[in-house]
């Protein structure tokens, strides 16, 4: 009867031991060999894509670099982050892939999970100290812009500081990278939280500075200025023909606003729904070849940041040698790439305000 009870036992704890203990090869592909030939295309057309539009955008930067504005440097670093994702990162996972199973071991595991945690975590604090500069430029006129040049250096000292702490810490003790359910690939340790109320409170530590706070700023952000680009096309309506052609602009912000907190939400909330419920749910209820499609997914969104950013700004100063000078020529109602009009009842004064992606 003992030797029954013991048996229940450890078969009660193997329910919560997490699966790259359960296994004899935890970096064995569990998928067959088709899903991973796709998978390892796919991830090769986001790479060279993701790859070529970055580095567009930084050797065209590079040509104008001390006339950088400071939401431009911002969007420079975006793209430095959104590249190391796929130079670092990309590589390991296509070729485990191809191989049909993660071939660089535990070492190999532990820093490919950290490069793109770190880069994940720049790319999406960079992206919230962009909108929260847009914001205060747009909806807080007194504030004007607190993002000057040196600023931006700062704060993008402080945005790599934050990275390198919040992918650091697993090293720590407090936390690991592990490889995902499906063997080839590996990510931070979202199994912790199963074995310990340790882990439980530092996965909830990451979830809420890496994912919540940020993902909150940003929809903050962007709703308040669709919601000042509404009301100002509305004040603005009346005016003359040369306020009203600023409103083809207006709705090109709103739908830039709108793409890019999409395409965020898109790309990273389905890979946080699934980690989450792999931290404090039932993580073994998740099928292995669905939980393969989230991280397929937010492998993505390095892609498609140059197109929302450059190719559909098609007035981006950034990446055409010469635009800046082209667009001091115009108008001033074109002097900047976006732009929103602000009114004031009391005053014909119109107020015109830069919005630079």
């Amino acid at each position: 009867m003992s030797g029954m009870a013991s048996n229940l036992n450890t078969s009660s704890q193997n329910v919560y031991l997490p699966h790259y203990h359960q296994e004899e090869d935890p970096f064995a592909s569990k998928l067959s060999w088709e899903a991973d030939l796709v998978a390892g295309f796919y991830l090769t057309v986001i790479g060279v894509l993701s790859t070529l539009g970055n580095g567009y955008v930084l050797y065209m930067s590079s040509k104008r670099k001390k006339k950088l504005r400071p939401a431009e440097i911002m969007t420079v670093n975006l793209a430095v982050c959104d590249l190391g994702i796929s130079v670092v990162g990309k590589p390991f996972s296509i070729i485990s892939f191809f191989c049909h199973r993660w071939i660089f071991g535990w070492s190999g595991c532990r820093w490919y999970g950290w490069a793109g945690f770190f880069f994940g975590i720049g790319s999406l604090i960079t992206m919230t100290a962009v909108s929260l500069d847009r914001y205060l430029k747009i909806c807080h006129l007194s504030y004007g812009s607190w993002l000057k040049r040196h600023h931006a250096f700062i704060c993008l000292a402080i945005i790599w500081a934050y990275a390198i702490f919040w992918a650091t810490v697993p090293f720590t003790g407090l936390g690991n990278y592990a490889p995902e359910p499906f063997g080839t690939s590996c990510t931070l340790d979202w199994w912790l939280a199963q074995a310990s109320v340790a882990g439980q409170v530092f996965i909830l530590n990451i979830i809420f500075f890496c994912l919540l706070l940020p993902t909150a700023v940003i929809v903050f952000s962007y709703v308040k200025i669709i919601a000042k680009v509404k009301s100002s096309t509305k004040e603005v309506a009346h005016y003359d023909s040369r306020i009203q052609n600023s409103h083809v602009l207006e709705m090109k912000l709103t739908k830039v606003a709108m793409l890019i907190c999409a395409g965020f939400l898109i790309a990273w909330i389905p890979y946080a729904v699934v980690s989450v419920w792999s931290a404090f749910g039932k993580p073994n209820s998740v099928p292995i070849h669905i939980s393969v499609i989230p991280t397929l997914l937010a492998k993505s969104a390095a892609m498609y940041n140059p197109i929302i950013y450059q190719v559909i700004d098609c007035k981006s100063a950034c990446c055409r040698p010469g635009g800046l000078k082209s667009l001091q020529k115009k108008s001033s109602l074109k002097k900047s790439r976006l732009y929103t009009i602000s009114t004031d009842r009391k005053s014909d004064a119109m107020n015109e305000m830069h919005l630079e992606v």
